[in-house]
């Protein structure tokens, strides 16, 4: 734990994953919604997430990958699993874990819209304004975070880490070097 910084706690996770619910279940009562988890990092956030909503729920996952060996998006997307469900006139809330470049949520969002959902919004736990490189905004979004790497609840370093239950900086004295989350880089990324 000496590699950690703890930057939000689990009880003020808790907190806004209910104000998140709330608002989500108000925007879409009446209806029934397919929440998508993009994996690996949203999978406990998508989780205490549809706990706390008060709509019906199904829920879907699609992994992707934008990163390969670094710690930059190469804005190329590869759909690793796609969506078992069909979205065709569905309400649909994709729930990612950090918006940052943005390249990935917007390649997502492009490529479900075009399977004619009938709503689709995006739900983010983190969003790191400084690090986007094209315009995208998420509908709902937890907390907006400076370009620190971060672990814990679902964000890994190496796969380890995603059990915390806060979300920590990642060895806050090499912060200028290390930059997004989900990637490792052979260099510049200390050993997790």
């Amino acid at each position: 734990m000496e590699k950690l910084q703890e930057l939000i706690s689990e009880d003020q996770l808790k907190a806004k994953v209910r104000e998140l619910a709330e608002v989500i279940s108000k925007d879409y009562a009446g209806k029934e919604l397919l929440v998508i988890g993009v994996l690996r990092g949203a999978f406990i956030f998508m989780a205490d997430l549809v706990r706390e909503l008060k709509v019906p729920v199904t829920v879907d996952f699609i992994a992707v990958s934008s990163y390969g060996d670094t710690t930059e998006s190469s804005g190329i997307v590869r759909i690793l699993k796609d969506l078992d469900e069909n979205i065709e006139g569905r309400h649909v809330l994709l729930v990612e874990d950090i918006v940052d470049t943005g390249l990935t949520l917007k390649y997502l969002y492009e490529y479900l819209q075009a399977r004619d959902p009938a709503s689709l919004r995006v739900c983010t736990l983190l969003d790191k304004p400084e690090r986007r490189k094209v315009e995208f905004q998420p509908d709902y979004n937890g907390f907006t975070i400076p370009d620190y790497f971060v672990v814990g609840y679902g964000l890994d370093c190496g796969q380890r880490y995603r059990n915390l239950k806060g979300i920590y900086v990642f060895h806050p004295e090499a912060q200028p070097e290390i930059t997004g989350t989900g990637s490792r880089s052979k260099e510049g990324v200390p050993e997790c």
